[in-house]
C-alpha cells in the first residue's frame, strides 16, 4: 500500500484549497496514492478551528477519503484542540511519529 503524508504548515487559504486539498483528493480519486493523510501543523491548526472557509475545505477532503490529523501540541498552544475534534480531525502528538516516518523513508510532502 502506498501512502502519502502531506505536512501542511503554510497558513494561506489558497495553499490549502489549490494545493493541499486539490492534490490529496485527486490523488485518491485517480489512484495516484492508496491513502493520503494531511497533517495540520502550526498556525494552520488555529485557522481550521476558526475560519469557516478552512472548515469547509477540511470537510470536503474528509468526505473524499483524505485522513486528517493535527499536531496536538500546536492545537493546545493555539486553543484549537476542541474545535478540530468537533470537525472529526484526529488530534495527536506528532513530533515523535513524524520523526519515525522521516527516518523510515515514508513519502512526505511538506507545504
Amino acid at each position: 500500500m502506498e501512502k502519502l503524508y502531506i505536512l501542511w504548515a503554510n497558513p494561506s487559504f489558497e495553499t490549502l484549497d489549490k494545493m493541499v486539498a486539490m492534490y490529496s483528493v485527486n490523488s485518491l480519486k485517480y489512484g495516484w496514492w492508496d491513502e493520503v493523510e494531511v497533517i495540520i501543523w502550526g498556525e494552520t491548526t488555529k485557522l481550521v478551528a476558526q475560519d469557516e472557509r478552512y472548515k469547509e475545505v477540511i470537510k470536503r477532503m474528509k468526505e473524499n477519503g483524505v485522513k486528517i490529523s493535527a499536531c496536538k501540541a500546536c492545537a493546545q498552544l493555539l486553543n484549537s484542540e476542541e474545535a478540530l475534534k468537533e470537525l472529526g480531525v484526529e488530534v495527536i502528538y506528532w513530533g515523535e511519529k513524524l520523526t519515525k516516518l522521516i527516518k523510515s523513508g515514508a513519502k512526505i510532502l511538506s507545504v
